[in-house]
């Protein structure tokens, strides 16, 4: 059975493919992070090697219980931070990485039928291991299948996209989330309603903030962060960039959530200009928002918001994350919390 939830716009292409076991040899999955790309990656490489689904994956033979379990031999997942030494390899997949999976895919099978690799985070190969990937993805091995995962599809390689099936992941409506969240993780219905918010309804998110109370509690020092980031004075605000550079070069994920949260933290100001504070985000911060939003004008609100998204953008394509901080910093309006 799969057990990824809400993308069944998906399911529909892939379960035809998977019963002819016909499937590409190579898939794109995009979407935004904790959308679900990992738990659709683990159905597909277990409907591949199951040994009595028909399409989708049973859940409970050997081979699905193992990949569930990460426990199997024909599963590789290449993700930041592995391989190589140096700083680069906390937040670049190299070459190296990407040879050995390489090598190891033009071998048989070793306790499955299919041998998969997983790419975690694809627009973070570097050009050289995108390239090499490039060259099997034209003429790839029988009995092998690549799933990249990225939430940023523009940043993957043209040439290595043209390659894979694209398989795009969407977030889950309101009343689906809240569903799920009340009846399978017996959240109260306003709790619901508060992570379907937080989260944008991606699925992961929410539940996570359920099963650990500390998800909620870090956004709320996060929030906190930024909000005294934004009080203060030049120096301050290059300490903070310094912070976030160094927490990018050990956990790439965390500094991009980071800044998501800076990007929704501008949008709420933006929507509080435009009359339209029922949309809010951070609608528990609707004070602070409104205090900071008098102080600016709306042509700055939107500058800072592009200044935020060329920022991510900057970081997906491996510039130095303290100069790309430095100069968020350098360009975030004076008056932003001095009001």
């Amino acid at each position: 059975m799969w057990t990824i939830f809400g993308q069944d716009h998906l399911l529909k292409r892939l379960e035809p493919s998977l019963k002819q076991r016909r499937q590409s040899h190579a898939y794109l999955l995009s979407g935004p992070s904790h959308v679900g790309k990992m738990a659709l990656a683990t159905n597909m490489c277990q409907a591949v090697n199951c040994l009595d689904g028909f399409g989708e994956p049973c859940g409970s033979c050997t081979q699905c219980t193992r990949i569930a379990q990460g426990h199997h031999s024909d599963i590789r997942i290449l993700a930041p931070g592995q391989g190589e030494e140096g700083r680069s390899a906390k937040t670049m997949i190299g070459i190296n990485e990407i040879k050995e999976a390489l090598r190891r895919v033009h071998l048989n099978p070793y306790e499955g039928s299919t041998s998969v690799v997983i790419i975690d985070g694809a627009e973070s190969m570097s050009d050289d291991g995108a390239n090499a990937l490039l060259k099997t993805l034209e003429e790839p091995p029988p009995q092998v299948m690549f799933l990249l995962l990225t939430a940023n599809e523009d940043a993957v390689l043209p040439t290595v996209r043209s390659r894979c099936q694209t398989m795009i992941l969407v977030p889950l409506p309101k009343d689906k989330m809240i569903e799920r969240l009340v009846t399978d993780h017996q959240a109260t219905p306003e709790l619901a309603e508060q992570l379907f918010r937080l989260s944008r309804g991606c699925l992961g998110w929410a539940i996570g903030a359920l099963e650990n109370s500390q998800v909620l509690e870090q956004r709320q020092a996060d929030l906190e962060k930024i909000k005294e980031t934004l009080d203060a004075g030049l120096e301050t605000r290059f300490t903070y960039a310094n912070e976030v550079a160094s927490l990018f070069g050990t956990d790439r994920d965390a500094a991009k959530d980071l800044l998501a949260l800076w990007l929704r933290w501008w949008r709420d100001l933006l929507l509080i200009k435009e009359g339209a504070e029922e949309f809010l985000h951070n609608s528990d911060h609707a004070d602070s928002l409104r205090n900071q939003a008098s102080g600016l004008s709306t042509a700055e609100i939107v500058q800072f918001i592009n200044r935020l998204m060329q920022t991510l953008s900057n970081l997906d394509s491996n510039v130095s994350p303290r100069l790309a901080m430095e100069v968020l910093m350098l360009n975030l309006p004076i008056e932003a919390g001095q009001v």
